[in-house]
C-alpha cells in the first residue's frame, strides 16, 4: 500500500519546504495542530520516502561559487558500460548540482556550479578525460532569476 498525503500532510510539507529548520512547535502551530500528531505525520512521510532528507541551502556566491554553467552533452555512445562510467563520473563530481537525461537532440544536461570560468575548464577537461563525449556545449548563466527546490504542493 502506498502512502498518499492528505491536506494536513501537504500543509506540513509546505511549512517544511519554506524552512525545515523551524521547531516542531512552530510547524505545528502554522498548520493548526499540536506537536505529537505533526511529529507522527513527519515520521510516516519519512518512512514512506516522501521526505528524503533535510538539508541547508547555502548562498553559492557568498561562498565564492560565482559561475553557473548549463552543459549540453551529445554522445554517440549508448552502451551500458559507457553509461555506467558516465553516471559514476557525474556522481563523483561535486560541481555537478543536477544532471538530467533528455529526449531529443541533446542527450544530457548538467547544472554545474564553479568559482569561475577557469574552474569550469578544469571540470570540463576532467570530464572528457574520463568518458568519451561527442559534443559539449557550455552555457554560462548571466543571472539566476528563480531557483527553488520547493514543489508546488
Amino acid at each position: 500500500m502506498t502512502f498518499s498525503p492528505d491536506d494536513t500532510d501537504r500543509k506540513i510539507l509546505r511549512e517544511m519546504q519554506a524552512d525545515a529548520g523551524r521547531s516542531l512547535d512552530e510547524i505545528a502551530r502554522a498548520v493548526g495542530s499540536s506537536k505529537t500528531p505533526v511529529w507522527n505525520r513527519i515520521k510516516r512521510m519519512r518512512e514512506a520516502g516522501i521526505i528524503r532528507q533535510q538539508t541547508v541551502l547555502l548562498d553559492a556566491e557568498a561562498l565564492g561559487f560565482e559561475a553557473t554553467f548549463f552543459v549540453l552533452i551529445r554522445t554517440s555512445e549508448h552502451e551500458a558500460d559507457w553509461q555506467r562510467r558516465f553516471l559514476a563520473t557525474l556522481r563523483a563530481r561535486p560541481e555537478v548540482q543536477e544532471a538530467h537525461r533528455l529526449a531529443g537532440d541533446i542527450d544530457y544536461i548538467l547544472k554545474v556550479r564553479v568559482r569561475n570560468a577557469r574552474a569550469y575548464d578544469t571540470f570540463y577537461q576532467a570530464l572528457i578525460s574520463e568518458v568519451r563525449i561527442h559534443t559539449v556545449t557550455a552555457l554560462l548563466s548571466m543571472e539566476e532569476i528563480k531557483s527553488t527546490a520547493a514543489l508546488p504542493l
